[in-house]
């Protein structure tokens, strides 16, 4: 009897110690603007070894489901999967320095899968009205970094002649080929910083992702025994979204 007077005793001071903070958990979908920013040095003996010279910056939306949880006094994580997508297009750049054609463009297309893990924190500033600061790291799989090249040339009629040239960055190339210095790999690691708003079901959040790995599949550039590959794959994003389920 005593045994049983001690185990509902243990229980009851269980459940009021940990039922109090019991975590508030909500699944919902977030869907908003993400800048997907390649920078990478350049293979050219002119430019700095080192230097993140060649910039391109991918505008697009984003689009996922997340699972949050409050753990204790406001702290707690949010996790998901996100589907991300960015685009950019160059203006027509001639080829020579005194005629319009021959002329080009470039245009980039950036597919990709990532799963998020963030710590956060949030402290209620109105009755069910919270800011949030979150940060935490990111892996990103890309499907696809695919390049068109337009090339437009001027025949002696006046007729233009346009040729298209469309690369997968992430596919595998010969490494005899100079094609082999512009592959990039598939994963992607990055740390995210931001914060946000939340009010009942409905949220906010905004935030820059540093990433953290050489988005280069070569060490060195093709034929260069000293010039080394640098850069970084960074992000921006801004998602709006609201909780399908949410409770204590």
């Amino acid at each position: 009897m005593k045994k049983v007077i001690l185990t509902l005793f243990v229980t009851l001071l269980a459940a009021g110690v940990f039922g109090a903070d019991l975590p508030k958990q909500g699944f919902g979908i977030q869907f908003g603007w993400a800048q997907p920013i390649m920078r990478l040095n350049s293979m050219e003996v002119l430019m700095p070894k080192d230097s993140l010279v060649n910039v391109t910056h991918l505008n697009g939306f984003k689009v996922g489901v997340v699972y949050d949880a409050s753990i204790v006094k406001g702290f707690g994580t949010s996790v998901g999967i996100n589907y991300t997508f960015g685009a950019s297009s160059t203006k027509w750049r001639s080829t020579t320095a005194m005629y319009e054609y021959p002329r080009m463009r470039t245009s980039t297309f950036y597919n990709e899968i990532e799963v998020f893990a963030d710590w956060q924190y949030k402290f209620e500033v109105a009755k069910e009205t919270y800011l949030i600061l979150y940060t935490g790291p990111t892996i990103q799989c890309g499907l696809s970094y695919a390049v068109r090249t337009v090339a437009q040339t001027q025949m002696l009629d006046g007729s233009i002649v346009t040729a298209t040239n469309r690369k997968n960055r992430y596919e595998k190339v010969d490494e005899t080929d100079l094609d082999a210095n512009n592959q990039l790999k598939r994963v992607n690691v990055t740390w995210g910083v931001g914060a946000g708003f939340q009010y009942k079901r409905y949220f906010l959040r905004g935030g820059y992702d540093f990433g953290l790995i050489n988005p280069y599949a070569h060490q060195k550039f093709i034929f260069s025994d000293d010039r080394y590959t640098r850069g970084r794959l960074d992000q921006w994003n801004i998602r709006l979204g609201m909780y399908l389920w949410y409770a204590d």
